[in-house]
């Protein structure tokens, strides 16, 4: 697809506790990195979900984004897909394609 390299985008949204270790999955995937964006809001399984900062940012959802090769991501899957097991949260699996796949080694 015009010189893009094709990785996989793996989006975590999860309750703002859960999210250090999740950050941990996906360095521990061998991930180069992620972005955490805090104060999410939407309406879910568990109901409606304010983005506002009630006392920490442990009290609202965190969406954690990364990419990384394709043979890297199911590990990452796979270990995310256990963190969840019994508690709040959603992950979103994608193709996407990169202009720097050295980024994402």
């Amino acid at each position: 697809m015009n010189g893009l390299t094709k990785m996989t985008k793996v989006e975590i949204v999860v309750a703002g506790r859960d999210a250090p270790p999740v950050r941990e999955l996906i360095t521990a995937a061998g991930a180069t990195g992620y972005t955490s964006v805090s104060g999410v809001s939407g309406i879910g399984h568990d109901g409606q979900h304010s983005g506002a900062l009630l006392f920490n940012e442990y009290d609202t959802l965190t969406m954690v984004i990364t990419v990384l090769p394709p043979e890297k991501a199911s590990a990452l899957i796979e270990s995310v897909r256990v963190l969840l097991d019994g508690r709040s949260g959603v992950m979103f699996v994608a193709d996407t394609f990169v202009s720097r796949p050295d980024y994402f080694g």
